[in-house]
């Protein structure tokens, strides 16, 4: 565990400084969760920071994570994680201080203050989409050791940039019964701060695009994670090649989770709720990505039954 946190340590320093930024912000929110009363479109003040600093403590260890992966220093990559941490805190900074304004952040133009915090919060999403990107475009130029996990790095990146973009809807949605000042919204079909699932505050009664936003956002944990549990579990029974195959396969079928979700979400229709088509779909899915995986094995077993042979 010391070795760990001393590899860490020595990892992208203005992502850490963010990590560690984040965490205290965390235990902040926390405490503010509890003991401030107030509550903004129906959730306590604090739940956004609090939801908001968790995720940018993973996202900058996994990124500081990735840079360290890579064989020999990427400028490109280093200076494009610099401009995410820049605008992350732009991002942060903008969130608590509304919060503490007794205001939301999001969607919000009631005043011309709000709107240019809105407007400065959708400014830097878009500079850190960019970053991000470059930050994809660096390290498909350079070679990781492990193919496998090279390839769930990359396709993590790759999806991660689907959930920032599935987001966008969210700003030209106005459900019936929305009030004024507010410009988008997270449901569909219904105004948000109603019924919604536990923490997350997804909504139970109409669709919800920060679903298919949360889990397109994820993969750049998720892929990686398989990776790593391949070569754990069964990298001694399969070769590098096969595993990388596998990866590919749960990229894919990630992805295309993440653009089902959003499509059950732009229908108006409630996660906890899926119709039949859209169980259909789901289930075509899942046997789309067994049949490949199923595929890649058995190529992998036929490959090996060749070499024992020969």
């Amino acid at each position: 565990m010391t070795t760990m946190w001393n590899r860490a340590a020595g990892w992208h320093r203005p992502l850490m400084l963010l990590v560690s930024a984040m965490a205290v912000l965390t235990v902040v929110a926390a405490v503010g969760v509890v003991a401030d009363p107030r509550v903004l479109t129906g959730a306590p003040a604090w739940l956004k920071p609090l939801k908001f600093a968790i995720s940018f403590v993973l996202y900058g260890v996994t990124l500081a994570w990735m840079l360290s992966l890579l064989p020999t220093r990427s400028r490109l990559a280093e200076r494009a994680a610099t401009v995410i941490v820049a605008v992350s805190v732009v991002e942060m900074v903008v969130i608590v201080a509304q919060v503490i304004r007794g205001t939301t952040s999001h969607f919000n133009v009631s005043t011309a203050l709000n709107a240019a915090l809105f407007d400065v919060m959708g400014a830097a999403i878009m500079v850190l989409f960019l970053a991000q990107v470059a930050l994809a475009v660096a390290l498909l130029r350079r070679r990781t050791p492990d193919r496998a996990g090279g390839y769930a790095v990359r396709l993590g990146l790759g999806v991660s940039l689907l959930g920032m973009l599935v987001a966008v809807p969210m700003v030209a949605r106005r459900p019936a019964g929305t009030p004024a000042g507010v410009d988008g919204a997270h449901s569909v079909g219904v105004p948000d701060g109603g019924p919604g699932l536990p923490l997350v505050g997804w909504s139970t009664t109409g669709g919800d695009l920060r679903v298919g936003h949360f889990v397109g956002l994820h993969a750049l944990q998720a892929l990686p994670l398989l990776a790593i549990l391949l070569d754990r579990f069964l990298g001694a029974r399969l070769d590098e090649v096969t595993r990388a195959r596998l990866v590919l396969v749960g990229g894919a079928a990630y992805a295309a989770v993440t653009l089902l979700l959003t499509w059950q979400a732009l229908r108006g229709q409630p996660l906890s709720r899926p119709d039949g088509l859209t169980l259909a779909v789901a289930a075509a899915l899942a046997l789309a990505t067994a049949t490949a995986a199923g595929l890649v094995l058995a190529r992998s077993s036929r490959a090996a039954r060749v070499v024992l042979v020969g």
